[in-house]
């Protein structure tokens, strides 16, 4: 057991992905440090006292100060589309973590990670940020979550349940996802640090049921009262669609984000087994937490009103 972790800087502490860690590590007993560019990064979440010190990832030296006499790491990153730079992340966090005598590291990749590259700059990227952490020899665990139960409110998702009564997503109809709570990899990348039974391992998470679209459209009616359709995207109008909610166009440039979201899920859907079904008892023998159902979680938003 990792006994001896207490104190955890966590990159990434502001953000959708960040507070429920900060919140899981809280319960946990532990004491979270946010590391961030912007010293009120954390005024707006619901942890607006922790502890936040300065740290970029563009400068090894300001992570290894921001480091400095903690026990261990917690992150997730943001997507990279340039591969060179995610690669660039990797080498000042992991040469920071090693200098600063760190005694793990928990990466939370936020999206399956093939074991080759995929030819997708941001999945790519990830791989290289893995493989810079491995290369520092210090204690790690990869925490590999494939969706999130919390896109179904985000802006390019929720507005079509809310208003059309339509999951629009750009799975195929057979295409089987696991889809896990935010709540759930907090707790999950909080249980990695608290046990030495998955060090040194990729872990790759899931829901407790894996669902096509079809059946999340089925339990998303259930519990917001009336009909709710899917809708399979193609991952290319899906790209498109969220290109023209952020931009006002429809273009998916080549490197662009919207590209590579469309080329991530068409590889998704172009596998003969899902790489995105999971199977719980794989990982909860070492990681005993309990996984919320996606009934349960559904039941916690209003599917009446955009806002989340």
């Amino acid at each position: 057991m990792s006994d001896d972790i207490k104190n955890v800087v966590v990159l990434g502490a502001s953000a959708d992905q960040g507070v429920p860690l900060i919140s899981a590590l809280l319960e946990a007993g532990m004491t979270p440090i946010a590391a961030a560019r912007r010293l009120e990064a954390m005024k707006p979440t619901p942890f607006p006292d922790t502890e936040t010190i300065f740290a970029d990832l563009n400068d090894q030296a300001s992570l290894e100060k921001a480091f400095a006499g903690q026990d261990a790491l917690a992150m997730h990153l943001p997507f990279e589309h340039n591969r060179e730079k995610a690669a660039s992340f990797g080498k000042n966090i992991a040469g920071a973590a090693k200098l600063a005598g760190l005694k793990k590291i928990v990466f939370n990749t936020s999206c399956y990670v093939a074991d080759h590259d995929l030819d997708i700059t941001a999945h790519d990227g990830r791989r290289d940020i893995k493989q810079a952490i491995v290369d520092s020899g210090v204690n790690h665990v990869f925490i590999e979550p494939v969706v999130f139960m919390n896109n179904m409110v985000a802006p390019w998702c929720k507005p079509s349940i809310v208003n059309h009564n339509m999951f629009a997503y750009p799975a195929s109809e057979t295409l089987k996802i696991s889809f896990i709570s935010l709540t759930d990899v907090g707790r999950l990348m909080t249980a990695a640090l608290m046990t030495d039974k998955v060090d040194r391992t990729r872990v790759r998470v899931g829901g407790p049921k894996p669902m096509t679209g079809f059946e999340v459209a089925e339990i998303l009616s259930k519990v917001s009262g009336k009909h709710i359709a899917f809708n399979s995207l193609s991952p290319n109008e899906f790209a498109e669609n969220i290109s023209e909610l952020v931009t006002g166009s429809r273009e998916i440039p080549e490197g662009s984000v919207y590209n590579g979201m469309a080329r991530f899920y068409s590889f998704y859907n172009e596998q003969e087994t899902s790489p995105l079904e999971i199977d719980p008892s794989t990982f909860l023998g070492k990681l005993p937490v309990k996984l919320t159902p996606f009934e349960d979680w559904a039941s916690g938003y209003d599917w009446d009103e955009i806002t989340t």
